[in-house]
């Protein structure tokens, strides 16, 4: 899964409830022999209550695997990233049709779920898991009711540069078959970019077309995807460049590497450069109708499906005027925390130019340099490393998997997000991976440095998404399942908690905590703003250069962002601020009872959750008297 100062933009490999997915093509009659299969164990009247409960709790797990198997059937790419190899061959079906069998399956595991359950048989557990399929099914309804509404080409991400990077990252060679399945995947991207380009058309037809800032990125970084070696005279093609690095280190005879690289070769320039070239085509085409860089409101039936938007993104029903107002007021008060560091360091200026300072002041930014570049990858692993150091104080248990930071590829920075996650193979083949858009060091601060990282690394998104990989008993639709409000809200609760670690030593720094966190509080601002206000793009740009300190390339960064993932945004401040609720509710009523260890493997231990499931977690564990939860 990709998670960032984006909510996972670019191909996740995680598996999301309430997300519409195109999956592969699978039979209506292969479908129901999934759902046929699963077990249905006769009960003895005679069972104990305690005994009946654990056998209903294991007849059921048994049914969401089958459930989970059936599920991932519909996307090759899915179980690769799961470190599965079935269908290794194989892309996934990105059409409508595909979007309909897969939420098909869903409604179908729920009927027979309920028709086969009885919630009142079931332990704590179990009946957790009842309640997150269900809430996963009613989420998948909303997304699916719109998913024609949404923008495939965005500001932080798109088909075309999200196929490469699953290829490189994702696709082992361990064999001369997987090879194979490599070159037949480079194919598939002919059908696959066939159907996004065609998806392109019919939304722009019904009057969906991504704003005009969209298109020469996209169309840039999709022509990026096609270019240098085997496609002209140029360096590599990162493509091309892996497939050669995976095909020498196979072990096998020179005259069968001779082959699949010819082979690679041909695939690449012939069905592969096809399939782009018709994404291009189609966004030449679409271009011209691109008229606008307002927000949703201006997309029919705009308003409704903001507030979908909304409900999806914070698993709330909080309203947007209610999300405009919490952001406002969060503004206010993290100013007001600003303006007594700025007197500390002693700058008598506004705290409008303690922001200019800092933006322009050389000490606060590295060289725009290689060696810029890789120092900021050394001070961001510093950080990671300290908080491992201390985690144990914090937490009871750790992710097992590892933590590597890393630059985002050159050919997608200029629609890549700011920072992101991207969640480990559950195999361990696969790091967790901390990435930073390093596009232009002049944009980069110093002083955020410390927070991003604890946010997208450790103890944030690595210490939530791969703790919760490996949590054991748990079904894999939980372990494997994500919901933005409670992901990011983790994230920029850990920025937090970095300082409570003894973290932020330096004043500037503290204050970029600061800054991160006012950030996130400016996005609740501006993305109501832009969707529900009918605030131009100018106008969030300049509410950004009043309220915060990100840097000019940032600012427009983000702001594209929110016009393009519509309600996203909102979820980090709405999710963060449940957590501190939550604890601040656990401490005053648990007192000297009170262990921040066991809070934290309170709040992590379930997996990812919506925000009401949360709180009725923490609520338990609180009338429990605390303590360390039970498994």
């Amino acid at each position: 899964m990709l998670v960032s100062a984006g909510l996972w933009p670019e191909g996740a490999p995680l598996f999301f409830e309430g997300l519409s997915m195109r999956r592969l093509l699978i039979s209506s009659a292969a479908m129901m022999a999934v759902l046929a299969a699963t077990p249905v164990m006769a009960q003895a009247p005679a069972t104990p209550p305690a005994a009946q409960a654990l056998s209903e709790d294991a007849r059921l797990n048994a049914f969401f695997e089958q459930a989970f198997q059936a599920r991932i059937a519909l996307s090759p790419q899915q179980m690769t990233a799961l470190g599965i190899k079935t269908d290794y061959d194989k892309l996934d079906d990105a059409s409508d049709a595909a979007a309909d069998r897969a939420l098909a399956l869903q409604e179908a595991q729920l009927a027979q779920m309920k028709a086969q359950f009885d919630p009142q048989k079931l332990g704590p557990q179990a009946r957790l898991s009842w309640r997150m399929f269900e809430y996963g099914v009613d989420q998948a309804r909303l997304s699916n009711q719109w998913r024609d509404w949404g923008f495939q080409f965005a500001a932080n991400g798109n088909p075309t540069t999200s196929l490469p990077v699953f290829l490189i990252n994702n696709h082992r060679v361990a064999s001369v078959a997987d090879a194979e399945a490599y070159v037949a995947r480079i194919r598939a991207a002919e059908t696959q970019m066939d159907q996004v380009a065609e998806e392109l058309r019919q939304r722009a037809a019904a009057g969906v077309v991504s704003p005009r800032f969209v298109f020469v990125p996209s169309i840039a970084n999709t022509r990026n995807v096609i270019s240098g070696a085997p496609f002209d005279d140029g360096a590599d093609n990162p493509v091309w460049a892996d497939f050669n690095k995976k095909i020498t280190a196979l072990e096998t005879g020179q005259a069968t590497r001779d082959r699949l690289l010819s082979e690679g070769r041909a695939a690449l320039t012939g069905p592969y450069k096809a399939g782009f070239e018709t994404v291009l085509a189609a966004l030449a085409e679409v271009q011209p109708k691109a008229d606008s860089d307002a927000g949703v409101w201006r997309l029919p039936q705009g308003e409704a499906y903001y507030n979908a938007r909304l409900k999806l993104s914070t698993t709330t029903d909080l309203t947007a005027d209610q999300i405009h107002r919490i952001g406002l007021a969060e503004v206010a008060r993290i100013q007001a925390e600003m303006e007594t560091i700025k007197a500390q360091v002693g700058f008598t200026g506004s705290l409008q130019d303690f922001f200019v300072f800092l933006k322009t002041d050389p000490r606060f930014q590295y060289p725009n340099t290689p060696e810029g570049k890789e120092q900021y990858l050394t001070d961001a692993r510093g950080f990671i490393a300290q908080v491992m150091a201390a985690a144990p104080q914090w937490f009871s248990t750790l992710p097992k998997a590892a933590l590597e930071v890393r630059a985002v590829e050159p050919f997608r920075e200029a629609t890549a997000s700011i920072a992101f996650y991207n969640s480990p193979a559950p195999d361990g083949s696969r790091p967790g991976i901390y990435y930073v858009n390093l596009s232009d060091m002049t944009q980069v601060l110093k002083p955020q440095i410390e927070g991003i990282s604890y946010h997208e690394g450790a103890p944030g998104h690595h210490f939530q998404i791969a703790y919760a990989q490996e949590i054991e008993g748990l079904p894999r639709f939980r372990r494997f399942g994500g919901y933005g409000a409670y992901a990011e809200g983790w994230g920029l609760y850990a920025e937090q908690l970095g300082k409570e670690m003894g973290f932020y030593q330096d004043p500037y720094s503290d204050f970029g905590r600061l800054s991160t966190e006012l950030w996130r509080a400016v996005r609740l601002v501006t993305d109501t703003g832009l969707h529900a206000k009918r605030w131009s793009r100018e106008q969030a740009m300049d509410y950004f250069r009043q309220n915060s300190l990100l840097s000019e390339r940032d600012i427009e960064k983000e702001v594209e962002r929110y016009i393009t993932n519509p309600g996203q945004a909102t979820s980090y401040k709405i999710g963060e601020l449940k957590i501190e609720e939550l604890r601040d509710r656990a401490r005053t009523a648990l007192g000297d009872r009170f262990d921040i260890k066991d809070f934290h493997a309170v709040v992590l231990g379930s997996g990812s959750v919506p925000l009401d499931v949360l709180e009725d977690q923490v609520d338990g564990w609180i009338a429990a008297g605390g303590g360390a939860p039970s498994a």
